[in-house]
């Protein structure tokens, strides 16, 4: 007898055979058992997710001699000609290759016509997507008012290039790709039968190598078997997919975990030796860091389908949880930019290295309150690692550098004998006083800024006032939305402990109480005493912060501007090269 392969031996033939699609079927079910049939059914979704077998299954329910049911008989001469798709009523049509309109027309000559001999006439229309403009519309009105006896059942794996006329005239459902878990059932049910020994790790390769068509696991799986010759082992399923051993995957993040770069490619040399697929060897990768990541979470969630949940759970134990979530990133950008890589495997060789290179050196324990913060040592060869509420509030701000402006020049059109120059005034020297110099800048956004225009207080501690908020905000530390929610309040009144603030209007969309908290922490820690702050939003009577420095910005850029024009080897330039000075291109070097 004629071997027939896996993916036809073993397509359903009822509903009850299905495996998946539960949306759809029970819709299906359900429209059968109480005579509610629609004339055109739309099926979609990808390669191998049962569009067509549904479709031959319902044609078999519509035409049934038993009678219209969700069950069809499957032995009356109906389901039996459909079954062996040799049912005249039945018109299976691949829209792929009848796509122009004569063909159109051709299949629509003998819709008024009664079936032959079933009860109704089925049209199943294949990748109906790659009809043509004109095809669909010959096909729009027969398939909005067909006769009682005709029903459409059209299948697509691309929707998107239906045009909205057809879509509107059809019952659409969307078939979903299979899980994983689904596919290593079905597998496991059809080997059994078959009775072909198998172990189940290799049902997963194969299962996640399908990408969610049962029919591709089908076919793989019949690859399989013959790769090794009559038995499904992990270790050949792995080398016919080209898949790297688990035990690569754990000695790599165990290698990560170490810090240890050396090892890593000492690994990655070794996976090298059995020839696997880099990308595919990414995509174990991320697995595997997930399964971390959901053990770190929640441990008696660990997916034991490998028969490695105590290898996992050692895994989880030995990284943190942030650099799981790191590693995650780096490990999707990384699949992302290894098609840019001269080859996968130096692609996949700097995806580990960027792991080592951006793991964080330290973690601030969050559980910490305002405290237990205490102020860093003052070493100026040390940086800071103080949070968005910030340890170091007490530390004096380091002076200003002075500013020095550049410039652009864009000339109209240069020949190869006249090069185009690029002028930069020289920049001053300003050597900061030794003892005056502080720890690196804070990690995030960076503090606000005092404007020269107000005085600079370095060294001392500050008494709360209107008058000198500006640089007491400067001095405590404070980043991200709370420094910008800071820089845009005025202080109205200081007095007794109790400190009153304006925000303005234009800036408080996102604040809330939680910024209230950090600025009255980052206070206290630097006046060390408690204090009481309140906050209104409104119309500042004077000017904010904020307010100060876009005034002083906005006179650093005309003054930029303005010693940019006037410098006569600009205008020498300019003369020469008959060129245009590009003022957007302009701006002090410390905007």
């Amino acid at each position: 007898m004629t071997y027939q392969v896996l993916a036809r031996k073993w397509r359903p033939k009822s509903f009850r055979e299905m495996v998946g699609q539960e949306h759809v079927l029970q819709a299906l079910i359900n429209a059968l058992d109480h005579d509610r049939l629609h004339h055109a059914y739309l099926f979609t979704g990808t390669r191998g997710v049962g569009k067509t077998t549904i479709a031959r299954i319902l044609a078999k329910c519509l035409n049934c001699e038993q009678g219209v049911s969700s069950h069809p008989c499957g032995e009356c001469g109906s389901c039996l000609e459909i079954a062996e798709g040799r049912s005249v009523d039945l018109l299976e049509v691949d829209a792929a290759s009848r796509t122009k309109v004569e063909d159109t027309r051709e299949l629509l000559e003998n819709v008024q016509y009664a079936p032959t001999r079933s009860r109704y006439k089925v049209y199943l229309i294949d990748e109906v997507h790659m009809l043509s403009t004109s095809s669909f519309n010959a096909l729009l009105k027969t398939l909005e008012e067909p006769p009682p006896h005709v029903k459409f059942l059209l299948a697509t794996t691309d929707p998107q290039k239906l045009p909205a006329t057809v879509l509107s005239r059809c019952l659409q459902f969307n078939l979903k790709n299979m899980p994983p878990e689904q596919i290593v059932g079905h597998l496991a049910n059809v080997l059994e039968h078959e009775m072909v020994s198998f172990e189940e790790p290799a049902l997963w390769l194969l299962g996640r190598a399908a990408s969610g068509s049962m029919r591709d696991a089908l076919s793989l799986t019949d690859q399989a078997i013959a790769f090794g010759s009559g038995k499904l082992i992990e270790t050949d399923v792995r080398s016919m997919l080209g898949s790297v051993d688990l035990s690569f995957v754990y000695q790599l993040l165990e290698g990560v975990a170490a810090g240890d770069p050396a090892e890593l490619l000492a690994i990655v040399g070794r996976m090298a030796e059995h020839a696997p697929d880099f990308e595919g060897s990414t995509d174990e990768l991320i697995s595997m860091v997930h399964r971390v990541a959901v053990a770190q979470a929640v441990p008696d969630a660990i997916d034991n389908s490998w028969g490695d949940a105590d290898r996992v759970a050692a895994l989880a134990q030995s990284i943190g949880a942030e650099d799981a979530q790191l590693f995650y990133q780096i490990a999707i950008n990384g699949k992302r930019d290894m098609a840019l890589a001269p080859d996968p495997r130096s692609g996949f060789e700097m995806l580990l290295l960027r792991m080592l290179a951006f793991r964080p050196a330290a973690v601030i324990d969050e559980s910490l309150g305002a405290a237990d913060l205490q102020p860093a040592p003052l070493n100026p060869d040390q940086g800071s690692t103080a949070g968005e509420v910030g340890a170091t509030a007490k530390k004096p701000h380091e002076p200003r550098q002075e500013a020095v402006p550049s410039i652009e020049l864009q000339a109209p059109e240069v020949s190869p004998q006249r090069p185009t120059e690029r002028l930069k005034p020289e920049q001053p020297s300003n050597d900061a006083d030794p003892a005056s110099r502080q720890a690196a800048p804070l990690v995030g956004s960076p503090p606000l800024e005092v404007p020269e225009s107000i005085p600079k207080v370095t060294g001392v501690i500050l008494e709360p006032s209107p008058e000198n908020w500006p640089q007491l905000l400067s001095q405590l530390g404070l980043l991200g939305m709370v420094q910008s929610i800071a820089s845009n309040m005025q202080l109205i009144e200081a007095a007794a402990g109790q400190l009153e603030f304006v925000l303005d209007t234009d800036n408080a969309s996102l604040f809330n109480d939680g910024h209230c908290d950090k600025i009255r922490l980052a206070l206290q820690n630097y006046l060390d005493r408690e204090l009481s702050v309140s906050i209104t939003v409104g119309e500042p009577p004077g000017e904010t912060p904020a307010m100060i420095q876009a005034k002083a910005a906005s006179e650093r850029q005309k003054q930029a501007i303005e010693a940019i024009e006037s410098d006569p080897r600009l205008q020498a330039l300019i003369t020469k090269f008959d060129g245009q000075l590009d003022r957007a291109s302009i701006a002090p070097l410390d905007s």
